[in-house]
């Protein structure tokens, strides 16, 4: 095919009346597109990070918004804004079956919540540590589910407690810079992976552990009627 297009591009070079010479031009820049296409598409099967990116460029430079890739089948990649990350969260949630533990430096995300307490009502054990700025902020999702059962700690033992992961049944991880707030889903430039690997989950269980010996039960305040 690489052949076929440069032979049919060297054609354009020979001496030709102006507007024959216009008309092939634009004949010419016409397969462009498609040839790039070709090249991007050959690419996948050998480099699919390459691809994941070609991909995401092009998808974004269509429609103004990011995508979500699968890059492999157990790692999948989004990116903000409007690229599908709380949907991607809320869809891993909706799949827990026995455990949740998440990090959140901001949380007010309200699918998320939402999602989390379904998970709970079906008997998945939740437990969240938030950033001691939950305890000032206007709103935190921690009292939404503080009222619903599920615990929730203040990691006040670092200047910010930043970490954003989430471990769904000590098999699945989700993290990235992504928080779990309606701001990082519409308006920021954020990304976010969905990663299926138990050596990975109990990595990041292990830290989520270590900071939760240090932190502190959340105090729900008072409803405002």
């Amino acid at each position: 095919m690489l052949q076929m297009f440069l032979s049919d591009s060297s054609e354009h070079l020979k001496p030709c009346r102006p507007e024959r010479c216009a008309g092939k031009v634009r004949a010419s820049k016409s397969r462009i597109p498609l040839f790039l296409a070709v090249i991007v598409f050959s690419m996948g099967s050998f480099s699919p990070a390459i691809a994941v990116d070609w991909h995401s460029s092009i998808f974004g430079r269509l429609t103004g918004r990011s995508s979500g890739s699968v890059t492999d089948k157990n790692t999948k990649v989004y990116f903000s804004p409007g690229g599908g990350c709380t949907e991607a969260v809320v869809e891993a949630l909706a799949g827990a079956q026995k455990s949740v533990f998440i990090q959140a430096y901001s949380f007010t995300s309200s699918p998320i919540a939402k999602a989390l307490v379904e998970a709970h009502r079906r008997g998945v054990s939740i437990q969240i540590i938030l950033d001691k700025s939950n305890r000032a902020a206007h709103y935190s999702s921690a009292d939404f589910l503080s009222r619903a059962g599920i615990p929730n700690f203040i990691d006040a033992a670092h200047a910010i407690a930043h970490n954003k992961i989430m471990v769904i049944d000590e098999r699945q991880v989700i993290t990235g810079s992504f928080n779990f707030t309606r701001a990082a889903e519409a308006r920021n430039a954020e990304n976010l992976l969905v990663i299926n690997d138990k050596v990975l989950a109990w990595q990041f269980i292990h830290n989520w552990t270590a900071h939760k010996q240090h932190s502190e039960p959340y105090v729900r305040r008072p409803k405002v009627h």
